[in-house]
């Protein structure tokens, strides 16, 4: 085969034109510059252009020679290249015809069948989520139906036998841990939880409605009741003549309100991140801040009206007396009664250092009086009534007349009345006392006999 190098003769320049960085545009300005004087206007366009053109008609003309004087070499070795060409492709071809019979059967023998699995693991997986979601509702059917039987077993008549309204009231409990329990199960709304899903369903809807709503209800209204009701004073605490409490009722009297507060302490609202140290029992303190107000609204309505007319004095501190030692006996039961296991709170931490200190505290005392700012509940009692006492006898001596009078004429007898007010109602009333050392109750009787005697003297 003879040579195909360029002849000598040629004068283009193949390497220019063959470069990997031959550019047209820079090619062309070169050969502007090449044929001009860049000081020349206009520049002369003809000459460049003539040499562009000569250039390619002495390529096309070579390029003519080359494939006329070597027609055959090029023939044949096009001819290798097709047969080799084919070569390659009827064999891609077969390794393709293969490929497409082993993705068929692939799609025969797996695609198929995963398919079928993955239909298989939905229907599975949704009849696991109706599954579990039914078991929700009929749990929440059957603590409804928990709660509302023992509702019932609450508000039967247990007859008048001693220990009948402790009874009752001793099966609050069980129900406050199943409306616990509801309560836990209702709020577990989050993904995975037991309780997804429940709000859509209409019975549930209907269990939290027309069940748990009105028995919460009703159970706060029975607990608050009986915290309302707490009496252990065998003073008169109104116009009916006092009555002595015999050991057996004051015990009922005792377990009634202790199972009220437990109540009212189980179902205080919680969050996520409260402990047993840091709960904070809104509705217990609620209702025994409820029980006090009661007893100092009570106390100073009626001391003010007996200021007035002195006659009534004596009967009216002995009722004042009598409230009092009823605060007295809660402050004592509270201290005794420790804070039940909450099903909604983590269990409380044990240390060896704050074990003791844990168990000392822990009861319904603590929190009242922290919630208080007081040191204790007789002197809260007084200390409040006598704060506000000041401004009534104030009153009593700005209307003048008789009453303003006698008043001021009687100061002797009210300072000893008021005195031994503090000093009776400061005492454990007899039906509860267990014994103990008496306290000094001196500065809430100096502060008591101030705020009456200490503005007639004015």
């Amino acid at each position: 085969m003879a040579s195909t190098t360029t002849p000598e003769t040629s004068y283009i320049d193949y390497k220019t034109f063959t470069a990997p960085d031959f550019s047209p545009t820079a090619y062309a300005n070169t050969l502007l510059h090449q044929t001009n004087n860049p000081t020349d206007t206009p520049l002369d366009l003809t000459t460049p252009l003539s040499r562009a053109l000569f250039d390619v008609q002495e390529i096309d003309t070579h390029l003519d020679t080359l494939t006329t004087t070597r027609a055959l070499p090029i023939l044949e070795h096009t001819q290798r290249r097709s047969e080799a060409a084919s070569r390659v492709l009827a064999g891609v071809e077969e390794q393709v015809a293969g490929l497409n019979e082993s993705y068929a059967r692939l799609q025969r023998e797996v695609g198929e069948r995963y398919e079928a699995a993955e239909r298989v693991a939905m229907s599975a997986e949704r009849m696991l989520e109706a599954l579990r979601l039914g078991r929700s509702v009929a749990r929440v059917v059957q603590l409804g139906r928990q709660l509302d039987s023992q509702m019932e077993e609450v508000g039967r008549d247990t007859g008048s036998a001693s220990g009948g309204k402790a009874l009752k009231y001793r099966l609050l409990l069980p129900a406050a841990h199943t409306l616990l329990s509801l309560r836990r199960l209702l709020a577990a709304t989050g993904k995975g939880e037991e309780g997804e899903g429940l709000g859509r369903v209409l019975v549930v809807n209907a269990v939290r409605q027309d069940v748990v709503t009105p028995n919460e209800r009703a159970l706060l209204q029975r607990a608050q009741q009986a915290v309302r009701e707490f009496s252990l004073s065998s003073l008169p605490q109104t116009s009916t003549p006092p009555t002595s409490q015999t050991f057996a009722q004051t015990e009922e009297t005792k377990q009634r309100t202790t199972c009220a507060l437990q109540v009212l302490y189980l179902l205080s609202p919680t969050k996520p991140t409260t402990t047993p140290e840091t709960h904070d029992p809104t509705l217990l303190i609620a209702a025994l801040q409820a029980y006090l107000q009661t007893a100092l609204t009570a106390s100073l309505a009626s001391l003010s009206r007996a200021l007035a007319t002195l006659p009534t004095l004596e009967r009216t501190l002995l009722e004042v007396s009598a409230r009092c030692q009823n605060i007295v006996a809660l402050e004592a039961l509270l201290e005794t009664i420790k804070a039940p296991a909450h099903p909604n709170l983590p269990p409380p931490a044990s240390s060896t250092t704050g074990a003791d200190n844990n168990a000392q505290n822990n009861n319904f005392l603590i929190p009242l009086l922290r919630h208080l700012d007081t040191s204790s509940l007789p002197s809260y009692f007084w200390r409040s009534m006598a704060s506000q006492l000041s401004a009534r006898v104030q009153d009593i001596l700005n209307r003048g007349g008789v009453s303003a009078r006698t008043l001021r004429t009687n100061k002797e007898r009210v300072r000893d009345g008021i005195r031994e007010c503090v000093d009776r109602g400061s005492r454990m009333p007899a039906a509860a006392a267990a014994g103990g050392e008496r306290r000094n109750w001196e500065r809430e009787a100096a502060v008591m006999v101030g705020s009456v005697v200490g503005v007639l003297g004015r």
